[in-house]
C-alpha cells in the first residue's frame, strides 16, 4: 500500500469540495470520489442530487458508504505528507552566525525566510503562512531577513523610514517630510536605492579592474624578477667562466714562469758537475803522477832515477782553468716577460667578456631620429633625421624654446623615462664631438656647462685625440685606439650611462649612481666645422647585434 501510494500524485487524495485530503472519502454512482460530510453538505444546500464534477443529475439521493480502500491510501498520503513536513522543518536548523532568527519561534529559533517591513518582524518558513495565504496580510512588504528592524525605523516619529532625503543624504519617513525636511529634495527609497546600486555596481567594475590590473602588475614583477634572476644566473656563470679562465692562465703562467727559472738553474747545475768531474779526474792524475815522483825521490839507484826522469819530470796533460768560470744564470726579464705574456692573455679574455657584454647590450637598441626643433641654426640635418654636420651658414629658424641658440647641439625626438636604451653613432673622420643623454629641463640658451649637474651625461672628443667624460671634474680618458663607432647605454632605474666603443668591444667610461626623475633625450652635438677639418657629420648607425 505503502509503495503503491508513492505512485500517486497529491491532486488522486484531494477531495475537489474542501481542496483537501480525503476524510472519510465515499464514491458516488459516476465514479467520483469525495469527502463524505463534504458532498451531504453540498447537496443538503442543492434542490437537486448532482456531481460536482461531472455534473450528473441522481433522480434519488445516493446512499453513500465510505470506500474503504481509498480512505487507507488517503490515510497513507496523509501521514507521507506530514512526515516530509516534518523533515522539512527539521531542514530549518537553529540560526547559525550571520543568519537572521525567526522572531515568532520559542524554544529553538528557526531560520527566518523573510522580513515584514509592516510588522517589523522575521518569519520562518512555518510562521510566514499567513503572509502568503491571508488577503489583508498580502499586502504587507516582504524583504529578505535582516536583523535589527527596528533600527528601520524613524527614532523620531516611530515610522517606517522609507523615504530618502537627498538633500541631507538620510533616510526618513513620511512625517519627516512635512517638518524637518519640508523643503528638501526627498524621494523613494526605492529610487534612490537602484540610484545608489547602479553607482555601486559602477565602483565594484571599477574596483575589479583595479584589482585585475594589480594582479597584472604582480605578474609583471614576477616575471621581472624572473628574467633578473635568469640574468643574474647567466652573469654568475659567465664571471666564474672569466675567473676561472684567469685563474688558469694566472696558474699556468706561475707554472711556466717557476719552470724557466728551475731550468736555467740545471743547466748551469749540470754544467757546474761537469766541470767538477772533469777537475776530479785531473786531481786523480796528478796524485797518480806525486805518488810515482814521490817513490823516485826514495830511490838510490842512480841509473833507473835518470832513466825516469824524463817521463816524471813534466806534469801530465790537464786543462787551463784560468778562464773557466760558472756564471749564474740572469733572471731579469723573466718575470717581466711571464707578465707580459699574461697581460696579452688576460686582454683577450677581457674582450671576449665585453664582446659578450656588447651583445647583451645591444638587445636594448631602439630606434632615434634627430628633432630639427631642437637643432641649432648652423646644424645641417638630413631628411631621414640620422646625420648632422656643422655647416658655415646661420639659418633663419624660429627660435622656440627648444632650440639650442649658441651651442651646436641637437637632440633626438624620442624621449625616455623608464627601462634600457641603447644606440649607436658613427664618428669617424671627425676630430671633435659629443655624445650622450640630456635631460628635458636642460637650458637651452647661452652658456651651456656640460656636467650631470646640469643635466648633461656625456664624453667628447677635443684636439683629434684627447677624450674627455664630462663630469664634475673632467675625466681624462685613455683609449687604446679611437674609436669609430660609440654606443650609448642607458638603465634608467640603475641610474647608469655607459659608453662603447663598438667595433673594439671596449667600455670607454660610465656615470654610474645617476638619479633620474625625468625625460631623457639623446644628445648630439658634431661640434664645429674647423675650415673643414671637422666636416664629417655624425650618423645614427643601425644596430648590427655582435655575433
Amino acid at each position: 500500500m505503502s509503495a503503491a501510494s508513492c505512485l500517486l500524485t497529491e491532486d488522486q487524495f484531494l477531495c475537489s469540495i474542501c481542496l483537501d485530503v480525503f476524510t472519510d472519502p465515499v464514491s458516488t454512482p459516476c465514479g467520483h470520489n469525495f469527502c463524505k460530510t463534504c458532498i451531504t453538505q453540498h447537496w443538503d444546500v442543492k434542490v437537486q442530487c448532482q456531481c460536482p464534477n461531472c455534473k450528473e443529475v441522481f433522480n434519488t439521493r445516493p446512499e453513500l458508504r465510505v470506500n474503504t480502500f481509498i480512505s487507507e491510501m488517503a490515510a497513507q498520503f496523509r501521514q507521507s505528507a506530514q512526515q516530509k513536513a516534518r523533515n522539512s522543518s527539521s531542514e530549518q536548523q537553529a540560526d547559525k552566525p550571520g543568519e537572521v532568527p525567526c522572531d515568532v519561534c520559542t524554544g529553538t529559533k528557526l531560520k527566518a525566510m523573510k522580513s515584514c517591513l509592516v510588522c517589523l518582524v522575521s518569519y520562518c518558513e512555518t510562521h510566514l503562512e499567513p503572509h502568503l495565504t491571508m488577503s489583508g496580510l498580502k499586502r504587507h512588504q516582504l524583504i529578505d531577513p535582516v536583523e535589527n528592524l527596528e533600527d528601520r525605523m524613524c527614532t523620531k516619529h516611530d515610522k517606517l523610514m522609507e523615504l530618502f532625503c537627498k538633500t541631507d543624504q538620510m533616510c526618513v519617513c513620511i512625517i519627516c517630510t512635512y517638518s524637518d525636511h519640508k523643503t528638501h529634495d526627498v524621494v523613494p527609497l526605492k529610487e534612490e536605492y537602484e540610484g545608489k546600486k547602479a553607482e555601486l555596481e559602477k565602483t565594484e567594475t571599477e574596483i575589479q579592474q583595479m584589482i585585475q590590473k594589480r594582479r597584472l602588475k604582480i605578474q609583471e614583477i614576477k616575471h621581472s624578477v624572473e628574467l633578473s634572476e635568469e640574468d643574474a644566473d647567466r652573469e654568475i656563470a659567465d664571471g666564474v667562466q672569466v675567473f676561472t679562465a684567469l685563474k688558469e692562465s694566472v696558474e699556468r703562467s706561475q707554472a711556466e714562469l717557476i719552470d724557466t727559472i728551475k731550468e736555467k738553474q740545471r743547466k748551469t747545475e749540470k754544467q757546474a758537475e761537469g766541470f767538477i768531474k772533469e777537475l776530479e779526474q785531473e786531481i786523480c792524475e796528478l796524485k797518480k803522477r806525486s805518488t810515482e815522483v814521490e817513490q823516485l825521490l826514495q830511490s838510490e839507484d842512480h841509473l833507473h832515477l835518470l832513466q825516469s826522469f824524463t817521463s816524471l819530470k813534466a806534469a801530465p796533460p790537464t786543462k787551463d782553468w784560468t778562464g773557466v768560470r760558472v756564471s749564474p744564470p740572469s733572471y731579469e726579464g723573466t718575470v717581466v716577460r711571464a707578465v707580459n705574456q699574461l697581460e696579452e692573455t688576460l686582454s683577450k679574455q677581457m674582450k671576449k667578456l665585453f664582446e659578450a657584454e656588447l651583445k647583451r647590450v645591444q638587445q636594448s637598441a631602439v630606434d632615434v631620429t634627430l628633432d630639427p626643433d631642437t637643432a641649432h641654426p648652423t646644424l645641417i640635418l638630413s631628411d631621414d633625421g640620422k646625420q648632422v654636420k656643422h655647416g658655415d651658414v646661420w639659418k633663419n629658424l624660429p627660435d622656440n624654446p627648444e632650440r639650442f641658440d649658441s651651442c651646436a647641439i641637437v637632440l633626438a625626438k624620442q624621449s625616455f623615462s623608464s627601462g634600457r636604451f641603447y644606440y649607436e653613432v658613427q664618428v669617424k673622420g671627425k676630430t671633435e664631438w659629443d655624445l650622450g643623454v640630456a635631460r628635458e629641463s636642460i637650458n637651452r640658451k647661452g652658456s651651456i656647462t656640460l656636467s650631470p649637474q646640469d643635466g648633461y651625461w656625456t664624453i667628447c672628443l677635443m684636439n683629434e685625440n684627447e677624450y674627455e667624460a664630462c663630469a664634475d671634474p673632467l675625466v681624462r680618458l685613455s683609449l687604446k685606439s679611437q674609436p669609430e663607432k660609440v654606443g650609448v647605454l642607458v638603465d634608467y632605474e640603475e641610474g647608469l650611462v655607459s659608453f662603447y666603443d663598438v667595433d673594439a668591444a671596449a667600455l670607454i667610461y660610465s656615470f654610474t649612481g645617476c638619479c633620474f626623475t625625468e625625460k631623457l633625450y639623446p644628445y648630439f652635438s658634431p661640434c664645429l666645422n674647423d675650415g673643414g677639418k671637422n666636416s664629417a657629420p655624425l650618423i645614427i648607425s643601425p644596430v648590427n647585434h655582435t655575433e
